[in-house]
């Protein structure tokens, strides 16, 4: 069942068009992602689902309410985190889950949730003392105090250090598993490949692709690569004629095999064959990086506008 319906959404500051005609649905229970480079209209757009926004154009239904029309019944089911949110520097973090749960008609027990994200033992910690990761800890824990039935999450790991991303990571596992679907917003290619569900790439305002992960991979580009350094002599044609294998590259001491199929097999079978131990081997496949280039032509980390 769809819980939101975006659909023809435009929004344009003074003459500049930032979300132009974008449609899309979230299914209830899923992590759907929004994907795209910086100033590519992703929080506009989900500011105007929360009702932080109102568009230009273009209707929104979540869970059967309109966000400009429904404003306070909306608020009641959607826990936000914002892309830029902090707190008074000594505002205890127990007393940030009180005021927040005092916003709400029917709250979660907030110092049981406050246990769950790990920050019981920073109850009577002040803000400005919490690190990265916590604070990043006490945003989810505040948008998911009104017990929602969907939270919008936006850019969450932006400043993280890789470690916490992946705690936070798996803090927004939980968040789905609580029965909750999650708007992740992200420019992260690993964070959306490892937790969306399906993902809407989103560049200049247009929804560029839509399906899950692998399926935007798989649309762009089925070969796989096999890349390693031959411990002795190894004669190119061995791998040539493989009916696997497309080409064969060299790159310095590395030789790089591309092709399709069961292709680590066919080749580490070869070598066995030949006695020839393949140091530093790995499979490559294509990646989200490698959709969003072949879906625009331009890579990820330059395409903002």
């Amino acid at each position: 069942m769809s819980v939101i319906v975006v659909s023809e959404l435009r929004k344009q500051y003074d003459h500049k068009v930032v979300v132009d005609g974008l449609s899309f649905e979230v299914e209830e229970g899923e992590i759907f992602g929004i994907l795209g480079p910086n100033g590519a209209g992703k929080t506009t757009t989900v500011e105007c689902i929360a009702g932080l926004r109102k568009p230009d154009g273009g209707t929104i239904s979540v869970h059967g309410l309109d966000p400009q029309r429904d404003g306070t019944k909306l608020h009641q089911i959607v826990g936000m985190q914002m892309q830029q949110s902090a707190m008074p520097d000594k505002l205890r973090v127990a007393e940030a889950m009180e005021l927040y749960a005092s916003f709400y008609d029917n709250p979660v027990d907030w110092r049981a949730l406050m246990a769950d994200l790990g920050l019981k033992e920073k109850a009577d910690s002040a803000y400005e003392k919490l690190s990265g990761g916590q604070k990043q800890r006490l945003s989810i824990a505040l948008a998911l105090v009104g017990s929602p039935k969907v939270a919008i999450l936006d850019e969450l790991t932006t400043g993280l250090d890789p470690g916490a991303r992946r705690d936070t990571w798996e803090l927004i596992e939980q968040v789905r598993d609580r029965g909750i679907t999650v708007l992740l917003v992200t420019h992260f290619m690993e964070e959306a490949e490892r937790l969306c569900d399906r993902l809407a790439i989103i560049d200049g305002g247009k929804i560029i692709a839509l399906d899950t992960p692998t399926g935007l991979v798989a649309k762009v580009d089925q070969d796989q690569k096999v890349r390693f350094r031959p411990g002795s002599t190894l004669d190119d044609e061995l791998l040539t004629v493989l009916p696997e294998v497309t080409s064969v590259e060299r790159h310095h001491q590395q030789v790089v095999v591309t092709g399709t199929g069961n292709l680590m097999h066919a080749v580490t079978s070869v070598l066995a064959q030949h006695q020839i131990v393949a140091l530093d081997l790995r499979s490559e496949q294509a990646t989200l990086d490698d959709a969003f280039i072949a879906l625009t032509g331009r890579r990820f980390d330059h395409a903002a506008e």
